[in-house]
């Protein structure tokens, strides 16, 4: 087994030399590795001492999972992650290449992972997290899940699986119950977090919680929170965080609120911050502290096209994420005005846009070019709505260069909202090409 471990290394990180000099193919050398020794990955994780924290849900997963890491690690702990978004077995097994020993050894005190949401009963039965995050449940790839019902019910599983800590978002119609649907466990702790209803109730979508059409035990908002936004200004945020008992009023707790930087605008934004500090506060126990969630919040670099600034020629390019109906909605609510100048990519990674009529687009006043095999799609429900196109071109190089040639905006600065595989591809193209760590090349 130790020899089959080795050689797994050394064919998985020599693939993986030659995946990042192409700019691609971040999950191709943990297939392989997987292919040479099956048992690479749960081996591995089994060996960390404190066990593995998995994050999932329908948005904010790479986000959430960046903020979490960054807090653990400035408490002082060893984190092994999977920074680039891989979150399947081969994405998992890909980012412990960079990191494990020829022997199979990872050098980490925790693991906290981003776990694909199909995929998640299989990876909570392979590495047994010790504590769950679960983010919300939206709608999102029906092509794929066919109904949130479906989601709600395989996150429920992995819900299940968490042996200490449990952490919910008590703003979702289905995550603000989970705890009371499934089976309960002995030593497990369940906490929530979520924003003040000042700060949720005016959203104009609100949070995008998928509707729930069977009897819920609970309203959402209605759980106790232990980390709450309670403000929200532009990218920054401030949580107020659950800290002990008081000896004077044993039914209350003390709390400590912190300002928190955000990757970017937007109250879906601060409730990843929350979730994030939540599930840090509920790992570390008395080891916990507040202030340190500002330190790690503050300086932490953006998981590449989640509210990511690229700075091209001098100039900055805003990439805003179009994963779902809910990220669209969510990242078009969270705009301060509308774009002067505005670019849109979608492909066949989007098989059925035809939910964008479910959106509403008036964040938007006109788009100065559309590309990708979707592309009239798009044009076509701007027609209806009276939003202005200024050109639609299949071929994603020249549109991208004519966006590019446009002057400096006056205000602002240039907006392309992407789906995911356009945006790696279109990430490329300008010549960011590393992922992992989610900087540039």
């Amino acid at each position: 087994m130790g020899l089959r471990t080795s050689a797994a290394v050394l064919v998985g990180r020599a693939v993986r030399v030659a995946a990042r000099l192409r700019g691609g193919g971040s999950a191709i050398p943990g297939n392989i590795a997987l292919k040479i020794d099956p048992a690479f990955l749960e081996r591995t994780i089994a060996r960390i001492p404190k066990g593995v924290v998995a994050v999932s849900g329908s948005n904010g997963k790479s986000t959430t999972t960046n903020m979490l890491a960054a807090i653990i690690r400035a408490h002082g702990l060893k984190v092994f992650t999977n920074p680039s978004g891989g979150n399947l077995p081969q994405g998992i097994a890909s980012a412990l290449l960079s990191e494990v020993s020829v022997g199979g050894h990872l050098d980490a005190d925790i693991a906290i992972l981003e776990v694909d949401e199909g995929y998640g009963t299989r990876l909570a039965e392979l590495l047994k997290p010790r504590t769950v995050l679960l983010l919300n449940i939206q709608i999102d790839q029906l092509n794929r899940y066919h109904e949130p019902d479906r989601v709600a019910a395989m996150l429920g599983r992995v819900a299940a699986t968490s042996t200490e800590g449990l952490i919910l978002n008590r703003e979702d119609n289905f995550l603000v119950d989970m705890d009371t649907r499934i089976p309960s466990r002995p030593g497990r702790a369940v906490s929530f977090f979520g924003g003040l209803p000042e700060l949720v109730e005016p959203a104009g979508h609100g949070v995008a919680s998928a509707d729930r059409f069977d009897e819920s035990a609970a309203a959402p908002g209605s759980r106790a929170a232990a980390v709450e936004v309670v403000a929200l200004n532009g990218a920054r945020a401030t949580l107020s965080i659950e800290s002990a008992v008081l000896p004077s009023a044993p039914d209350e707790a003390s709390r400590t609120e912190i300002e928190v930087r955000l990757p970017s605008r937007g109250l879906h934004y601060a409730l990843d911050a929350a979730g994030a500090a939540a599930t840090a506060r509920s790992v570390l126990g008395e080891q916990f502290r507040p202030e340190l969630v500002s330190e790690a919040l503050d300086t932490l670099a953006t998981v590449y096209g989640r509210g990511e600034l690229l700075d091209v020629a001098g100039e900055q390019i805003e990439i805003i994420m179009m994963k779902n109906p809910a990220s669209l909605q969510l990242n078009l609510d969270s705009l301060e005005a509308a774009p002067e100048q505005v670019f849109l990519a979608v492909d066949e990674g989007t098989p059925d846009p035809s939910w964008i009529y479910d959106i509403d687009f008036s964040a938007l006043d006109h788009v100065d070019g559309i590309t990708g095999s979707k592309a009239w799609q798009f044009a076509v429900r701007f027609g209806y709505l009276g939003i202005p196109v200024g050109s639609v071109d299949l071929d994603v190089r020249a549109a991208l260069k004519a966006f590019l040639a446009l002057p400096k905006p006056a205000t602002g600065h240039k907006v392309m909202i992407l789906n995911y595989e356009q945006m790696m591809l279109i990430r490329k193209i300008l010549g960011f090409k590393e992922l992992e760590g989610g900087g540039a090349a």
